[in-house]
């Protein structure tokens, strides 16, 4: 049996993506489930944060947003039988790759796969959706009536968050960062209620926000990273400056960022401070770095489950790659020309 394997690099050396055979155990743990995959995402490896909980091996496994069927079952698994359909993600420190064609693992991961919903749509959306609840839900605690701002709608992130803030009767902004992605967001249903185009500076971002708002603000803002001052590469271009978030910040507001370095100077701080507005850090990893809330995972994949099946959410289609083409899939998505994939196992 062969999986996907990163041999992280020295210094600055880039990793090594490597097909490496393993086998599994021919005794089944208790509380374990055999599943054969038949999906897998793929997305960027932190090898920064894998190194700070302290997970460091020679070979690093790759992909862990899997659905398969599950093949067989431990004497102590109450949750699932032979032949049940499952998806869930591989937790920081699971030994196998994603990419295998049989793996263990705790029944306690998965959750069940609705039949109407494809393996290759469940591995690809399975991801953003988790973020998008996180943000929304875990930190933001979205209600009826708010009004969000979401940098970059048309991103698979951004598109789940859109989704999921409409559903719960939002009124939400976003940005475009081209002409496509803009005739792509004026397009969705349910509507949003402004996209704002950030590309070839063509619209002043916070005094439309504050035109939509009565020049109240946001309630809450979701971005796709920060531009730091100096930073003039066209990519990091189109993302907003920390000043122009905090200022579109209603009383009382919230910024979800996933600028894992971000710095608040003493002007930033003290802008929040006469907001009464708070800040807080999304890292897409902290379910399956900490089983210490477990139970409201689990919550939150299987209600990802019902909104899939629902027509809720409606991620953008991925065109499954095979097997054969796993190791340049991956390094592609490595280098962010691509921001994930999906295996067809």
């Amino acid at each position: 049996m062969k999986g996907l394997y990163c041999r992280a690099g020295v210094s600055d050396a880039k990793p090594k993506f490597v097909i490496q055979e393993t086998s599994l155990p021919e005794v089944l743990n208790s509380h374990l489930v055999r599943v054969q995959v038949k999906a897998c995402g793929l997305h960027p490896l932190d090898l920064e944060l894998l190194s700070d909980v302290g997970i460091q091996t020679d070979l690093i496994p790759v992909g862990r947003e899997i659905a398969g069927v599950i093949l067989q079952v431990g004497d102590k698994v109450s949750f699932f039988q032979p032949d049940d359909e499952v998806v869930g993600i591989l937790p920081l420190e699971f030994p196998f790759s994603g990419l295998c064609d049989v793996i263990d693992i705790d029944e306690q991961y998965l959750v069940q796969k609705p039949e109407k919903l494809s393996s290759v749509c469940v591995a690809g959306a399975l991801r953003d959706g988790v973020c998008a609840y996180t943000a929304l839900h875990t930190h933001a605690r979205v209600a009826a009536g708010n009004t969000i701002l979401v940098f970059d709608g048309a991103s698979p992130f951004g598109l789940m968050c859109i989704q999921l803030a409409c559903y719960h009767g939002a009124k939400v902004l976003t940005t475009s960062h081209s002409a496509q992605k803009q005739t792509f967001l004026e397009q969705l249903r349910p509507t949003v209620a402004r996209v704002i185009p950030v590309y070839n500076g063509a619209s002043d971002l916070l005094s439309v926000v504050l035109e939509e708002t009565g020049g109240l603000g946001v309630d809450v803002v979701v971005d796709c990273g920060v531009r730091l001052q100096g930073e003039e590469s066209e990519e990091r271009k189109l993302l907003p400056h920390k000043h122009d978030i905090i200022s579109a910040l209603a009383v009382g507001g919230h910024w979800v960022t996933s600028h894992k370095d971000l710095q608040l100077d003493p002007p930033d701080s003290r802008l929040l401070f006469l907001r009464s507005a708070s800040v807080s850090f999304l890292n897409h990893e902290v379910w399956t770095a900490s089983s210490a809330q477990q139970g409201r995972y689990l919550h939150i994949l299987r209600d990802i489950m019902e909104k899939l099946s629902a027509g809720v959410l409606r991620p953008q289609p991925e065109e499954p790659v095979p097997v054969y083409e796993a190791t340049v899939a991956m390094e592609t998505v490595q280098s962010h020309q691509k921001t994930k994939a999906v295996v067809q196992i």
